[in-house]
């Protein structure tokens, strides 16, 4: 079975379907790995870019960029590397209205065991109960 790498672009034409064509071809694509004939791999960076890019250009708001995301890393045939840890860290960032990065770094650090983190952006941080922050100094 052929891999293939699932570029941020082609899943934000598909979620946002501002370019129809180019979101019907991605459309037949997802149909294409749920029926086992493709396997589509894609990341945590994809998963970001996708956030920024709705949440900074398009302004959509989190519990919609939640839900794409969500979607996303369930779709059939698509495999999202850490995956479980992504939907923990998209939905802290919809519920604690925080960074979707700092919520994906303060849930990889819980799974690490990791209890304290050096940061400049405590405002962030102190939303989550399991991790001690402090500025460095």
């Amino acid at each position: 079975m052929r891999e293939a790498f699932l570029d941020t672009n082609v899943i934000l034409r598909y979620l946002l379907n501002d370019v129809p064509e180019q979101a019907d071809a991605v459309e037949a694509l997802l149909e294409r790995a749920e029926k086992g004939e493709v396997v589509l791999r894609t990341n945590v960076v994809v998963i970001a870019e996708i956030v920024w890019t709705c949440e900074s250009f398009y302004g959509l708001p989190k519990e919609d960029i939640r839900d794409k995301v969500l979607m996303i890393i369930n779709t059939p045939g698509l495999k999202v590397e850490n995956a479980g840890l992504i939907a923990e860290a998209v939905i802290l960032y919809a519920e604690k209205n925080v960074d979707f990065i700092d919520a994906y770094n303060a849930c990889w650090a819980k799974r690490e065991g990791i209890e304290r983190v050096y940061t400049f952006n405590l405002r962030h941080f102190r939303r989550f109960d399991w991790i001690r922050s402090q500025a460095p100094g």
